[in-house]
């Protein structure tokens, strides 16, 4: 995805510069400049024992371009069942534009009823015509978690595009993306760094991050070596940390990638395999029991993805051994029919279907294979496999535009629970509502995915991986509710 690829940026930005215009700058309005609104409500996460719920308060400007407003955030919430008037659950009165606020202590699987406010406006789903819409009716219900322990937690996430400049653009010829403001870190950064500072919070506790391609913009030296070095900080590679190439990090042509090694028989250099993974290598961890894959899925030249021979013969080797063995496998390009056909890249944006019926044949074989993870698509969203096989193919949305976040897996004994989170720095939150307006102010039906898509919970024997040796964390610091025992966590 990118400029160098105009098969899906075509769409995307094509749509995307007429979304750019009413949206304009993003200076503060004076808060009573104009009417103000509280929009886009959103469910982000629902999860056996929380809720996280955005939105942003706006005014149109006299040209009708909507400016953020500053207010305060306030949050009812109570059982759905209960005829009593909501309790506030939480209410800060710092001035701010893009509001968040993540309740624990729920009930697992019962029914909520929430309303958001600021200055005393209800705050509405800015997607009415989304038939998946639960924003529209103000109530979801909780998660039921797997039986048995708690074994570990895995944070999923791709298509960082560090070193991007321009979010949504399809050729330098065409600036019709999205840029960062004035005075800001460049935004990859931005939502790197709050993504780094997210996985160590104690609420979330992970132990392992996954990152599915797409890590650099364009596989450049300058860009690989920083990135390697920014992620070294956070965890050591090839244990808490296990990568793959995404499209974006492919080999390539050019004076700006000729330090990096030549691929023997062509022109391509390679700058981002000697900081991370050589080009079409499977590798296989084990990680206490739990066995991840990860699957270089680009082609050379083009968006689309492929399997090289040695690879899939190396797959084969690895699954054969330890069918039974509880395996997560990840590649950067999805893999199913139905996400080629949904995709706005279309088919050939995915896994090439050669490849993609040897992994269903190869899966099918392998009891032990539960979840395959990609990203490239930008969006959340699970899609069914081609065959009737127990496997589960989730895409995960970007972690550099909207919705800006990542997916939590948590591994019990019975199961497994995926839960969607949004980052949760002043600076991430204002950069994803800045990338709303991409693929023409579609972008949050695109990439957001419905509420099953990205939080659920799923029966599976996982009583084969061991739990984490070390401590885990305590709990998060928040401040005690007066009903119900709920807590809302530190506005960060």
């Amino acid at each position: 995805m990118g400029h160098h690829e105009p098969s899906r940026r075509t769409i995307l930005t094509a749509l995307a510069a007429v979304a750019a215009l009413p949206v304009g700058g993003f200076t503060l309005l004076a808060p009573q400049s104009l009417s103000m609104r509280a929009r886009d409500l959103e469910l982000i996460t629902v999860s056996d024992q929380s809720v996280a719920v955005s939105w942003t308060t706006a005014a149109a400007d006299p040209i009708g371009r909507w400016r953020p407003v500053e207010a305060d955030t306030e949050l009812a919430l109570g059982p759905a069942d209960s005829r009593k008037p909501l309790p506030v659950v939480h209410f800060d009165a710092t001035p701010t534009a893009f509001h968040y606020v993540e309740v624990t202590g729920l009930e697992p699987g019962r029914r909520y009823r929430l309303e958001a406010r600021s200055r005393g406006v209800r705050a509405v789903s800015g997607m009415t015509m989304r038939w998946w819409n639960d924003e529209q009716e103000h109530e979801f219900r909780t998660l039921t978690p797997p039986p048995g322990r708690l074994l570990r937690t895995i944070a999923l996430a791709n298509d960082l595009h560090f070193g991007e400049e321009v979010s949504g653009e399809i050729v330098a010829a065409l600036p019709t993306g999205v840029r960062q403001e004035p005075g800001m870190d460049p935004y990859p950064e931005v939502m790197l760094d709050a993504l780094l500072t997210d996985l160590r919070e104690p609420d979330r506790n992970v132990d392992h991050l996954v990152l599915a391609g797409d890590l650099t913009n364009a596989g450049t030296p300058t860009e690989s070596r920083n990135l390697r070095r920014r992620l070294d900080d956070w965890g050591n590679f090839g244990r808490d940390l296990l990568v793959c190439r995404g499209n974006h990090d492919r080999p390539r042509v050019g004076a700006d990638w000729r330090s990096g090694r030549r691929l023997p028989g062509t022109q391509h250099h390679d700058c981002w395999g000697p900081h991370f993974l050589p080009r079409q290598r499977l590798f296989s961890y084990n990680l206490d029991g739990l066995r991840v894959i990860g699957l270089d899925t680009t082609d050379l030249d083009g968006s689309g993805g492929r399997i090289d021979a040695e690879q899939v013969s190396r797959l084969r080797s690895v699954l054969r051994d330890e069918p039974d063995q509880p395996t997560l496998v990840f590649g950067h390009h999805p893999v199913t029919r139905e996400s080629g056909m949904t995709n706005l890249g279309g088919p050939g944006f995915v896994l090439n279907r050669h490849d993609a019926a040897t992994l269903h044949q190869l899966y099918g074989r392998s009891p032990g294979v539960f979840l395959h993870h990609s990203g490239h698509t930008h969006r959340n969203r699970r899609t069914r496999p081609d065959t009737p096989i127990p496997v589960e193919f989730l895409e995960v949305s970007s972690i550099k535009e909207y919705p800006a976040g990542y997916s939590l897996l948590r591994l019990y004994e019975g199961g497994y629970m995926v839960t969607f989170q949004t980052t949760r720095t002043a600076a991430a939150r204002r950069w994803s509502t800045r990338t709303r307006t991409q693929l023409f102010g579609l972008q949050p039906r695109y990439s957001l995915g419905s509420l099953a898509d990205r939080n659920h919970v799923v029966r599976r024997d996982l009583s084969g991986v061991e739990q984490v040796s070390h401590p885990r964390k305590a709990a998060p610091a928040a401040h005690q509710c007066q009903h119900r025992g709920l807590r809302t966590a530190a506005q960060r």
